[in-house]
């Protein structure tokens, strides 16, 4: 079984605003001396994993982030007709199994949320449903054993390919399988300003000829290169050994990563795209991300071609330096006039479902 996959992926966006910084404008990066557009990692990995794609391949299996588990709770005790008293003190303890709970402040009704969001299993929340029925039915406090028994470690999915963090109980924590980067552009880029009105529609004009809006939004295109890391023996462990089940995470994260975009004004700008190009790398060989070869940003009027050229040199470059990144690579291009991989070695090319069958355990 290989140790790691390193997927880098190529994507061109037209005009978006896909990943807001606080200012409302897209998020930038400066890079070998020039500004690139950038999409943040957090970003990328909730458009994966709450993608149509990625929830019905891993139906079942796929977890919950959430500050609420106390107030979803406290309005199921209620519900079931628990007294207001014991039904808030139990709401209270069954928040705190997984952190601390958020001040509240005077007046402020109080909602049972924790500080943090806390990505949980279906286990966790079938346990916590549990214990809420037997609660309400026996009207009284969930106990120290009752509350022990919430925690567990999750065989979710996505938490096992993201990881989470629960501070106040540390050995439930889960180290994440799976390491994302910015995405950046290949090439220098700016931010522009996109200056627009609104007309009222029921404005005769007979007094007010003017706009009843005026705004300006941010945007930029460019091709992006992302660059992810699956630690696919971190990822058996955290799914308590279920390969086949690891094998479909991979397969649903890649399928997401190459087919959705992030949603940031997807309303205003219909930015959607599929990746242009994929070099997918297995082996038991050190992680290394091939963004050097963009350091000299990509220039001229074949900005895919060159960007692939650029990439796959900088492979090649590493291998001839360190020995073979990987044991086996596949590629997958939707670039019209590329000719094929210039890699040494063992290179196959493909399509997706070609692709997902390269990266199972037993291949």
């Amino acid at each position: 079984m290989s140790h790691f996959i390193q997927l880098h992926l190529l994507t061109s966006y037209p005009p978006a605003n896909l990943n807001r910084d606080d200012l409302g404008r897209p998020k930038t990066a400066l890079m070998g001396g020039a500004k690139r557009l950038r999409v943040s990692s957090q970003s990328l990995k909730r458009t994966w994993r709450t993608s149509a794609l990625f929830e019905e391949a891993l139906a079942g299996h796929v977890g919950t982030r959430t500050k609420r588990l106390g107030s979803e709770a406290y309005k199921e005790l209620k519900e079931k007709g628990l007294d207001e008293k014991i039904a808030a003190a139990s709401a209270e303890k069954i928040a705190g199994v997984f952190g601390k709970l958020r001040k509240v402040e005077k007046g402020e009704a109080k909602e049972f949320e924790i500080e943090q969001l806390v990505h949980v299993g279906l286990e966790e929340r079938q346990a916590i449903s549990e214990l809420v029925a037997t609660l309400a039915e026996e009207k009284r406090e969930p106990n120290d054993d009752e509350l022990k028994l919430l925690r567990h470690k999750p065989a979710a999915a996505d938490v096992a390919l993201f990881g989470r963090m629960l501070a106040a109980v540390p050995e439930y924590n889960v180290d994440a399988a799976c390491q994302v980067a910015h995405a950046i552009t290949v090439h220098a880029a700016e931010v522009e300003d996109d200056y627009f009105t609104a007309v009222d529609d029921l404005n005769t004009g007979d007094k007010d000829r003017g706009a009843a809006h005026i705004g300006e939004a941010g945007f930029g295109a460019g091709l992006f290169y992302l660059y992810i890391c699956i630690d696919r023996q971190q990822l058996v462990e955290n799914l308590q050994g279920n390969s086949e089940l690891a094998d479909q995470a991979i397969a649903a994260l890649v399928e997401a990563a190459v087919k959705t975009s992030p949603k940031g004004k997807q309303n205003s700008f219909g930015s959607r795209t599929h990746a242009s190009y994929v070099l997918a790398e297995k082996g038991n060989q050190q992680p290394r991300s091939l963004s050097t070869a963009y350091l000299r940003p990509v220039t001229g009027q074949d900005q895919t071609l060159d960007a692939i050229k650029c990439l796959e040199r900088q492979a090649q470059a590493f291998d001839d330096a360190y020995e073979a990144g990987a044991d086996s690579r596949f590629v997958i291009s939707a670039e019209p006039d590329y000719k094929g991989p210039q890699l040494k070695g063992d290179v196959k090319k493909g399509n997706l479902a070609e692709l997902a069958a390269f990266l199972k355990t037993d291949q």
